[in-house]
């Protein structure tokens, strides 16, 4: 197994470690470990570049990209983003044909929005991955972008709408010069962005973030706004921060929000924490946990960390079939891991686990050669029809395609690799911190600037060990934070084989501050548990998890392979050299029984779900039924009266007191691995 040859990797270290000095090391007389809720604030980081005054300093401070390099299945999905959609979409996409594109030519008449979408994921996967070919393919589109800058500072596309310009275009592909900067430090960036926002500034309110998607989502420019403002420091981008603000979509209502479309939601509902850096209104900073938790409420009492606006949330439509698109789920993705830098509270990285371990895996091919636009919880189909007005927009938007919507399509290249890059942060403290777990080794500088090497080796979250090793040429102090999961009550740590004996708290960080030694080993482990999760809006549905994952029914898969022209939505277009037959669609069909009710023990709801480990996959890939490592067994009973309704979705759960048919064995999956999926059940006691 896999994960043997993991633990027999870290403890051979220990093994050298015993060997050489005779015992194993004892704890260090300064060292001193303790939980916290988040990281100290005591001192701004003199290692990174955290906020600079008067904005508040961030809990956590990104390390700039490339530092971590991602291994196990996380390098494996990277892997195959590369060799699948995300690395060849500049050879098969319309919008991102060179010729006439309006990024590379003022005579451009595509590409606007499309490029920076693709090329924010495109360009981090290929610093992280040290790719030469796609590094230099995004070079092609940073040095057009960097010589598109006019007199007057404005860069890129030139977007009218009447006398206003459009600049959400340019909000995205700012990001993607910031990730160039911290890859090539070429000053360039800098000259352009400083530029850019004169020339922002000067603009009057009234012809200032008007349109809709840059009104919604103006806090995109915020971010950059200071992003720049802490590597130069100039007076002037904090009266365009607070002119942002102004002119941007409302999103501290306490009961409504200014539009309800669902990547708008998720990628916008951070805006007011944003401003909180600036402001300190702590009212700004609540609006943000507010407008997360308004949606949720409603719309997402459902698993897997999203909430259902296929297009946009709809009253009347808040059942587990509805779904939402990908663009929401790497946005919100995003956005978790903005507010967990902004606030350190590890509510956000348990959020973006959930969405990137349940929902985000789902709505790919393994292959990462397809996708969909929508993708929900309780899915029964997953075809190129119509299923409007089950979800909301009319098209095939169930169906795996490669052209699954012009935003989706490139869009979706950001997810991973920002996961990644959030991995291992640095703290203000001059510490690290690790708040999200995945196989990996980071470059970090720690303490008085030493540069160290962390490796951390696991299979979270299919398995419950994490295990880390200090690499560093001499002895360094500094804090080391890790998140102990809110589900995981009796987690432990040793350090070089010695129990930690203090208490753990399930939901802070562990702060161990030492002088480290190379070599030295720290284990986490943090045991998962079933637990049953009711939600009452949707019938008193229940739900499955275990630690992280949430599980849902196996449904038996048939996949169709379909000509991609024919089942794309009408906004997808391919280049007209493109082959078709190399990025085919594929409908996914049920090829078993899928309604199913879980029978849960009256005394101990749980008494009858078996968890079944499996060996860990070769291919090093756990997110398909075949190679998912773990199972659960449960008992079900079929509800006759659940079937597919008149838009060909699963109809909406059935009553509580529905007949049932006889007990059958059933097995569990995680939703990840579960491209059809049953992942909100009804329930039956007895």
């Amino acid at each position: 197994m896999r994960n043997m040859n993991i633990k027999t990797a870290i403890y051979s270290t220990v093994i050298i470690l015993l060997s050489s000095c005779g015992q194993i090391k004892a704890p260090h007389q300064d060292e001193s470990i303790t939980m916290v809720e988040k990281p100290v604030l005591g001192n701004s980081t003199s290692n990174y570049v955290n906020n600079r005054l008067p904005l508040l300093p961030q809990h956590f401070i990104k390390l700039p990209v490339g530092s971590i390099q991602p291994e196990g299945w996380l390098k494996e999905y990277l892997i195959r983003q590369r060799d699948g959609l995300t690395g060849h979409l500049n050879e098969i996409s319309a919008w991102l044909e060179k010729n006439k594109n309006a990024w590379l030519t003022t005579q451009g008449d595509h590409g606007w929005e499309e490029v920076p979408y693709w090329l924010k994921g495109y360009g981090n996967l290929a610093y992280i991955l040290k790719d030469k070919k796609m590094i230099d393919e995004a070079k092609i589109w940073i040095e057009a972008t960097l010589k598109s800058q006019r007199p007057d500072g404005s860069f890129g596309p030139i977007n009218m709408r009447g006398d206003k310009p459009e600049l959400w275009a340019q909000m995205i592909m700012l990001w993607c010069l910031q990730s160039y900067y911290e890859y090539s430090n070429d000053s360039r960036v800098l000259d352009l962005m400083t530029n850019y926002f004169k020339w922002q500034l000067n603009l009057a309110d009234e012809k200032f973030l008007e349109d809709y998607w840059e009104n919604s989502r103006g806090g995109d420019n915020l971010l950059s706004v200071y992003w720049l403002y802490n590597h130069t420091g100039e007076a002037f981008l904090l009266e365009l921060a607070e002119k942002i603000h102004r002119n941007t979509a409302d999103w501290t209502k306490p009961s409504s929000l200014p539009n309800w479309h669902n990547v708008n939601i998720a990628q916008c509902f951070r805006e007011p924490a944003t401003y909180y850096l600036l402001s300190k209104d702590s009212a700004m900073l609540a609006a943000s946990y507010n407008v997360h938790h308004l949606i949720r409420r409603t719309f997402g009492q459902v698993p897997g960390g999203m909430f259902g606006a296929d297009e946009n949330a709809r009253m009347g439509y808040i059942d587990p079939r509805q779904g939402v698109e990908t663009c929401g789920m790497v946005e919100q993705m995003a956005s978790d891991e903005i507010m967990l830098k902004i606030t350190g509270d590890p509510f956000w990285a348990e959020n973006c686990e959930d969405v990137a371990f349940n929902t985000y895996p789902a709505a790919t091919m393994p292959d990462f050669k397809a996708l969909r636009y929508i993708t929900s919880p309780n899915q029964v189909t997953s075809d190129a029809q119509n299923h409007h007005p089950g979800i909301d927009n009319s098209g095939p938007f169930l169906a795996m395609n490669p052209f699954s919507c012009r935003c989706c399509q490139h869009n979706h290249a950001q997810g991973w690799p920002y996961y990644a890059e959030h991995l291992v942060l640095a703290t203000p403290d001059n510490g690290a911190a690790l708040a999200l777990y995945a196989s990996c080794q980071a470059d970090i500088t720690v303490g008085n600037n030493q540069k160290i090497k962390l490796i951390e080796k696991t299979n979270y979250p299919f398995e419950e060990s994490i295990q880390l090793l200090v690499q560093t040429e001499k002895n360094v102090d500094f804090p080391l934070y890790l998140r102990i999961p809110s589900w995981s009550p009796d987690a432990s740590i040793k350090i070089n084989g010695k129990k930690v004996k203090t208490s753990l708290i399930a939901g802070q960080y562990v702060r161990i501050q030492r002088t480290w030694s190379n070599d030295d080993v720290i284990e986490l482990n943090v045991p998962m548990h079933l637990n049953l999760r009711t939600w009452q809006v949707n019938k008193n549905s229940v739900s499955i998890d275990y630690g992280p994952l949430t599980f849902s029914l196996k449904i038996q898969e048939k996949y169709i392979k379909r000509d991609s022209r024919q089942t794309a939505i009408g906004d997808s277009q391919w280049q007209n050299d493109a082959d078709a037959e190399n990025w085919p669609s594929f409908e996914i069909l049920p090829a078993s029984a899928w309604n199913y009710s879980l029978v849960l023990d009256k005394e101990n709801a749980l008494k009858n779900f078996e968890v079944i480990r499996k060996n860990w996959p070769d291919n090093n890939f756990p997110f398909t039924q075949e190679s998912c490592p773990i199972e659960i067994k449960a008992i079900g009973r079929k509800v006759p009266s659940w079937k597919v309704d008149q838009y060909g979705l699963c109809h909406e759960l059935p009553e509580t007191n529905a007949p049932k048919g006889e007990k059958e064995n059933i097995t569990l999956i995680p939703m990840g691995a579960a491209r059809l999926r049953i992942s909100a059940f009804p329930n039956t006691y007895e």
